[in-house]
């Protein structure tokens, strides 16, 4: 009987012109952020996009733009910067409302997201330029009191580190830095991300997070900049503390292994891209 229906199926898609099934695309998502807005904050490899459903996915997307795109979700290319996040979430929550509300063009929508990215980074350069104004000098030396860079002042001011004020913490400001800068003219060793117990230079209650790494990582730096940072302040030496840090991360990246396996499987349609809004009628 299941043949028979399945015969009878085909036989319908070839008289009407529409037979395909819905092609599954697996590997696609790599990090749950969160929520904003009421969508979910993915992370997806970009790679796989480009590579296996639109060749021309980049930075991020939404359901509005991209038939591909579930509903509720946001998608970030996890070759996004950490410092350019929170533009392209900006950009992609502003583009999904325009066409869904208000029935805008892909192209009309994109041009108004692109318009807030620049205000909100004139705004980010002014709060960075203003926290470095009132920060007193800095040594220039780790945990174990190391100098790096030997010729440098045994105090120092700091400029043009500072890139994006991401969020506050428990009382602890995390912002995103110019890491190259960082190497350069302070610390050659810092890597991707750095706390004010591990780093004399860093001043007191600040997470700093090297803008170059991508966002895929972003969270799972903060975190461990956290635990390291609560470890050191409970006692522990920085080795102690740093490796109870990366157990952590570790658990977490096993979770999110586990969320990703659970997420209903990306089927891809016949359509990808939508260029002119679709108002969503709970919008109205």
């Amino acid at each position: 009987m299941k043949k028979f229906k399945y015969l009878a199926i085909c036989l319908l898609c070839v008289i009407f012109g529409s037979c395909s099934r819905p092609v599954k695309i697996n590997g696609v998502y790599r990090y749950l952020v969160g929520t904003k807005d009421g969508f979910s904050i993915w992370i997806v490899d970009g790679y796989k996009a480009r590579h296996k459903i639109y060749p021309e996915f980049l930075y991020g997307g939404n359901e509005q733009r991209y038939l591909f795109n579930p509903k509720g979700e946001i998608w970030i290319d996890n070759a996004v910067s950490c410092e350019e996040y929170e533009l392209t979430l900006a950009h992609e929550l502003n583009e999904r409302h325009l066409m869904a509300k208000f029935g805008w063009t892909y192209d009309r929508s994109h041009d108004s997201s692109l318009a807030i990215e620049v205000v909100m980074r004139r705004k980010f350069d002014d709060i960075c330029r203003r926290h470095e104004a009132s920060l007193h000098k800095v040594s220039p030396t780790d945990h174990d009191n190391i100098k790096e860079i030997r010729d440098l002042p045994d105090s120092i001011q700091i400029r043009q580190i500072y890139r994006v004020p991401l969020r506050e913490v428990n009382g602890v400001s995390i912002w995103v830095v110019d890491g190259y800068m960082v190497r350069k003219t302070i610390y050659p060793d810092f890597g991707f991300s750095g706390n004010d117990k591990g780093y004399h230079f860093i001043p007191s209650g600040e997470i700093w997070i090297d803008g170059q790494i991508s966002s895929e990582e972003t969270e799972y730096s903060i975190a461990e900049e956290l635990i390291e940072r609560e470890q050191m302040i409970a006692g522990k030496s920085y080795s102690e503390a740093y490796l109870a840090a990366i157990d952590d991360n570790l658990r977490r990246r096993d979770h999110m292994e586990t969320l990703i396996k659970n997420h209903p499987a990306l089927l891809l349609p016949d359509s990808t891209t939508r260029y002119a809004g679709e108002i969503d009628p709970q919008e109205k």
